[in-house]
């Protein structure tokens, strides 16, 4: 069996994580479909156009020595497409356009725990 290469720089990876979006006056509050350090792709259940400016605020679950904490990242993006759901909503794919590096670290460091050893893994 051939095993697919992902030629991505920054792999997405399929997880269910919480993420709160703010766009044109509205909040919403769903779950990444997939993610990377680039952006992420998600649910919503109003329209939002592309190319519409948002602020996100993702949640990152993380276990260490003192137990279950979390981890959040703030930044902008875009919406980059916006998908009709036959069961409907819409799905949306959201590129983060200012992300700060410290932020995009921490999505590295999560993401890190689930690529396999072969895969070009973040810094």
């Amino acid at each position: 069996m051939k095993r697919y290469k992902e030629r991505r720089q920054y792999p997405r990876i399929v997880q269910r994580l919480p993420l709160k979006i703010l766009a044109n006056g509205y909040d919403f509050s769903t779950v990444t479909q997939n993610i990377s350090c680039l952006g992420a792709y998600c649910h919503v259940d109003k329209y939002i156009p592309p190319f519409t400016k948002i602020m996100v605020k993702l949640t990152l679950p993380f276990s260490n020595k003192e137990g279950d904490s979390n981890s959040h990242v703030e930044c902008k993006g875009v919406v980059v497409r916006t998908e009709d759901e036959k069961s409907g909503g819409f799905n949306i794919a959201i590129f983060f356009n200012e992300i700060k590096e410290n932020q995009r670290h921490k999505i590295a460091q999560y993401l890190n725990r689930f690529l396999p050893q072969d895969t070009l893994r973040y810094n």
